[in-house]
């Protein structure tokens, strides 16, 4: 099984000792890190060393940031496809983002996003329903009355969402 700890939205300009600590509690037992937009700057990846990341840019990114990663990224999961964007280009809301995902990633098994800072996992109707995933902001201060979380990823036999929140302290 491989386990990929997927966050969004951290609004960080540096690596910093609480964002470091954090990171390894929630993921050490990680393989593969997600992070679907809004690090700010490229330089909070270094975070990783020892994991396979995966990551896009977001519309609060600098402009190294811009230019060192795509807005939208498609990659293999063990047998599954999984599709990440931020999503700011595909509306400003959950629904017409999510609605969007399909035209974006028709074969992907999985379509990550972030953006509006809401956590959201769940399978899309049918036998063969994709699964969407938001994992929130991944911040120490939860923006616009969200709360602070990430989500873990699970490929086995089938694909496996879950959102988590932060710890505190």
């Amino acid at each position: 099984m491989i386990r990929a700890g997927i966050l969004s939205d951290t609004h960080l300009s540096t690596l910093n000792r609480e964002f470091l600590q954090r990171a390894k509690q929630c993921f050490s037992d990680c393989d593969v890190i997600i992070h679907a937009g809004d690090l700010t700057d490229v330089s909070l990846l270094e975070a990783f060393p020892d994991k396979t990341v995966h990551a896009v840019h977001g519309n609060c990114c600098n402009g190294e940031t811009r230019a060192a990663l795509p807005g939208q990224k498609t990659f293999q999961l063990g047998n599954f496809t999984v599709g990440v964007t931020h999503g700011n280009r595909l509306g400003r809301h959950a629904d017409t983002i999510e609605a969007s995902l399909w035209n974006v990633f028709p074969e992907a098994d999985c379509m990550i996003y972030g953006h509006t800072h809401n956590a959201v996992c769940h399978r899309t109707p049918g036998e063969q329903g994709k699964l969407i995933i938001n994992p929130g902001a991944f911040q120490m201060n939860g923006r616009y009355g969200m709360p602070c979380c990430y989500a873990i990823l699970e490929a086995g036999e089938r694909l496996k969402g879950s959102l988590h929140e932060l710890p505190l302290g």
